[in-house]
């Protein structure tokens, strides 16, 4: 089921980096930047690129000094730009002009437009040689699909970040709440109903039941949580005639209106999520793993903090989204084999091991998931990898046209949370706008099943 839909908060929020972040990609461009990248690279050489906060470039950095210790016949020239829209207008830009890097990140609302200008290195030759540290059947086929196009691979996931429900229990037992949502639906009765019958009691109580990032993730999320279907196995949108879809989203859209559900985008500087989160306003946050690490910083109580899965009608697990980013190789560097030992070492189990320290995400790889379980926090940290495990990427037909992802999000989900609009006519606004602007569907090789088939598969 390949209904892939931001990275996560913050890079998943696409925002730009702050003043720091800016000087820290002018301090990182410096080591062993030629002022050149991608086809006038040189033999023995890898120009590679990303976007990042500074903690995650830092730890980028690291990787790169560890990469050319062990492979010294290659220097590394690593060319960050400071935001993720800065950085995808250069590199489109440069894959037109042929001076792209010969390695790079691309957003997973974008990797799949660029497919057919034939600008990315096949992969599946290289994956299957002997010797490669890495295999495609190391990865997620249902986060890849999305890289794929008539049969052939050509990006693979750095990481995933499942929006895991955190919840405060604090907050929980100030509205008279005893059960446990990790326990619940460790015994499978993590039900939507319960959930429901939750947030009721935490409205009574002068508390925010749970607040959300408004991005195809969280829609999506809610709709095929529920039993639901957005895309179907064509990759036609039909959650617009998706009856339990359209239900899921007007109860959605009615704790929105209610004040029950917050969307955290909209709220004031100084007054956000994470303030209302750690200050025991906010039962429930819909983020990544990166949650752990604003937790800790704020000093908080992190025995008050938990994490469970989406709810569901009967309390069984269910296929949600999955943010992501993913690696590329140009089909155009200068040393190809170079290419290749960089980026299947950054996406190798040590590879992750490096990147993935700070705790910012999940790792994309069979192998690391120690990274997250042996952690002391949170204490049911398998749920991230659970959901990885059964989650899924941004349909082809949605993340194939740049921008659409984010004008459904904005121009009509948005005001649906506001109270502007309605399911029914929200959805078949939505449904319109893919059908004009969309893919053509039927290009994606594994495109959104429902919930329920991806259960019995």
């Amino acid at each position: 089921m390949n209904m892939s839909f931001p990275l996560s908060h913050p890079m998943s929020r696409r925002g730009l980096l702050s003043t720091s972040a800016a000087l820290a990609v002018g301090a990182l461009a410096v080591s062993g930047c030629s002022g050149s990248s991608g086809s006038s690279g040189s033999k023995g050489t890898v120009t590679w690129s990303t976007w990042g906060t500074p903690e995650e470039l830092t730890l980028l950095e690291e990787f790169n000094t560890q990469f050319m210790k062990d492979h010294p016949e290659i220097t590394v020239v690593f060319q960050p730009v400071a935001s993720y829209d800065e950085y995808h207008t250069k590199l489109l830009t440069q894959l037109t002009s042929g001076t792209a890097p010969d390695v790079f990140y691309i957003g997973d609302d974008r990797v799949a437009s660029v497919l057919p200008n034939k600008v990315l290195a096949p992969l599946d030759e290289l994956l299957s040689s002997a010797g490669s540290p890495i295999s495609a059947e190391d990865f997620n086929a249902e986060v890849y699909g999305i890289a794929e196009l008539d049969g052939a691979l050509y990006a693979l996931p750095n990481d995933v970040n499942p929006d895991a429900w955190w919840y405060n229990k604090n907050v929980l037992k100030a509205a008279g709440i005893t059960e446990d949502p990790a326990e619940l639906a460790a015994q499978g009765a993590w039900t939507t109903s319960t959930f429901l019958s939750m947030s009721e009691r935490i409205k009574a109580a002068g508390l925010t039941t749970l607040a959300f990032w408004n991005y195809w993730a969280t829609h999506a999320s809610w709709m095929t949580s529920q039993g639901g279907q957005v895309y179907d196995e064509s990759g036609a949108y039909v959650a617009h005639t998706d009856t339990v879809s359209v239900a899921a989203v007007e109860e959605l859209a009615a704790r929105c209106r209610s004040g029950e559900f917050l969307v955290a985008d909209t709220l004031p500087e100084g007054g956000g999520a994470d303030t209302m989160f750690l200050t025991d306003k906010l039962a429930f946050f819909a983020q990544g793993r990166y949650t752990a690490n604003t937790l800790r910083s704020a000093g908080a109580d992190l025995s008050a903090y938990d994490i469970a899965p989406w709810p569901t009608p009967d309390g069984s697990p269910a296929p949600t989204g999955l943010a992501a980013s993913f690696l590329a190789i140009n089909a155009k560097a200068a040393d190809p084999q170079a290419a290749y030992t960089f980026f299947s070492s950054f996406l190798s189990v040590e590879g992750q091991r490096i990147r993935l320290a700070s705790g910012t995400a999940v790792p994309s790889v069979t192998g690391a998931d120690d990274l997250v379980t042996s952690d002391d926090f949170p204490e049911h940290a398998q749920t991230m990898l659970d959901m990885r495990d059964i989650g899924y990427t941004n349909n082809r037909t949605e993340a194939a046209v740049p921008g659409l992802s984010s004008t459904i999000a904005t121009e009509h989900m948005l005001p649906l949370y506001e109270g502007k609009a309605q399911a029914q006519e929200t959805l078949d606004a939505i449904a319109a706008l893919v059908a004009t602007e969309g893919a053509p569907a039927g290009a994606s090789p594994s495109s959104g099943a429902s919930a329920e088939e991806t259960r019995s598969s």
